[in-house]
């Protein structure tokens, strides 16, 4: 660990299962999400914290996840317009109570088709995004199996622009708590699309690596003459001793909670702060700027890196385990943008070969909802296709024009808003339906 210059975890996540918690009224199920959550996450930062004086090591963030919600409320039998804010209210005070920074499971599963529940939490979103800081939503559309619900891709569309303005007033940063999935993971420990899938056990503790500071260390003292076999391997030995670093770390707060350990997350997550950006490894690399011809290449180079080093270093290897490329919380980046080589276009292309999609992406708040519904269809195909996860969490800044910069501090740092093709889809968007599922479905 010495070796390794400023490490640190960048989550450990605990994952609740919900289902208990079912039955009665919304108020009723609310209260006992309420205690059920406490209950067993009161003790998770101050576990976390001594492991982090014990160990050296910062664990950058303390998370919860929970259930999809939509299949907790379900037994409310309430109907598709029934208001589920009370839920994510109830799960925000219990985040606070606990002392964590974010709560994930605000989910529903709608790849297929839409529950009643399901259509009553989507419905909910704009008004519990609203109303809580601490909750991220998330919603499936689409899967390998199943193909992509374009019904519910329009629908959220439509929930999107309606959490921009629910919270207009602060730059629509509803939104940026918001993502929608091809192929959601049930172990997923990094926000805003954590949850704890039905397949998960009752408790459980999931532990997120970063590392991006750490790689651009290691590559700026690399010769400019090494080849590219030479690049991946410095890179696989780093993954590896971050891993293991996370997996140390993770399963020694798992110990002390008294819980099962999960998997580890060998994503590559970046921060706003200098120095922990993807972009600036990617220009190490030998980019000039990130988005310029070879961006993809070099992405696929360093996620299959990571992902080698990664998993002989982790008993468990889960959730996403990729590089992510958010725009607004990574420096290098927003600097991509704003200097025109890093496009809407480019990062869809980049998306084919990292983890997640477009993410933390601010655009003009007068997309129309079709649009965005195509936008986001895009990205859902690309997961489709490549049996992988995508997603996507953009931001109709209300009120915004491109090239404007929106700022919502801390982790989620500050969005260039970035053009769209004003071309309408209106036709295909409204077509509504399932996109059939690709031929390599068909593997039974």
């Amino acid at each position: 660990m010495d070796e390794i210059q400023n490490p640190d975890t960048r989550t450990t996540t605990l994952g609740i299962n919900l289902l208990p918690c079912g039955g009665g009224s919304i108020d009723q199920v609310a209260a006992k999400v309420y205690e059920r959550i406490v209950r067993h996450a009161s003790n998770l930062v101050a576990t976390a914290r001594s492991v982090e004086a014990e160990y050296g090591i910062p664990i950058v963030n303390k998370r919860i996840a929970i259930t999809p919600m939509s299949l907790v409320a379900s037994a409310c039998d309430a109907g598709p317009e029934a208001d589920y804010t009370p839920l994510a209210i109830a799960m925000d005070r219990a985040a606070k109570e606990c002392g964590v920074d974010f709560i994930g499971g605000f989910t529903a599963l709608a790849h297929k088709g839409i529950t009643a529940s399901d259509e009553a939490l989507m419905r909910s979103i704009p008004s519990a995004l609203d109303q809580t800081n601490h909750v991220c939503a998330s919603v499936n559309l689409g899967t390998t199996k199943s193909g992509i619900n374009m019904d519910a891709t329009l629908f959220m569309a439509r929930i999107i622009k309606q959490t921009a303005e629910r919270t207009a007033d602060r730059d629509a940063i509803g939104c940026a708590k918001l993502v929608v999935f091809c192929n959601m993971v049930e172990d997923n420990p990094f926000v805003a699309g954590a949850n704890l899938g039905v397949g998960e056990p009752d408790i459980v503790l999931h532990a997120g690596v970063s590392g991006p500071g750490v790689v651009r260390a290691v590559l700026a003292e690399l010769s400019p003459q090494a080849d590219l076999g030479e690049l991946a391997d410095a890179i696989k030995r780093t993954a590896f001793k971050i891993t293991r670093m996370g997996e140390l770390v993770g399963r020694e707060v798992a110990a002390r909670l008294g819980v099962p350990f999960g998997i580890v997350d060998l994503s590559l997550a970046p921060t706003p702060a200098p120095g922990d950006s993807i972009a600036d490894v990617l220009e190490l690399m030998g980019l000039e700027r990130t988005g310029c011809h070879g961006t993809t290449l070099a992405l696929a180079l360093l996620t299959d890196a990571v992902k080698k080093g990664g998993a002989m270093a982790a008993r468990y290897v889960g959730g996403l385990s990729g590089a992510f490329i958010p725009v607004s919380e990574d420096a290098g980046m927003i600097d991509a943008v704003k200097a025109g080589t890093l496009t809407l276009d480019k990062m869809e292309a980049m998306t084919a070969v990292c983890s997640v999609g477009l993410d933390m992406v601010a655009v003009p708040g007068d997309i129309p909802a079709e649009t965005l519904a195509c936008l986001i269809g895009d990205e859902l195909a690309i997961g489709m296709v490549n049996t992988k996860t995508t997603a996507v969490r953009i931001i109709p800044v209300p009120g915004a024009e491109a090239g404007a910069i929106v700022d919502y501090g801390g982790l989620l740092g500050s969005a260039p808003v970035m053009p769209y093709h004003t071309e309408s889809a209106a036709i295909f968007a409204r077509r509504g339906g399932q996109v059939p599922p690709p031929i390599q479905s068909l593997r039974n």
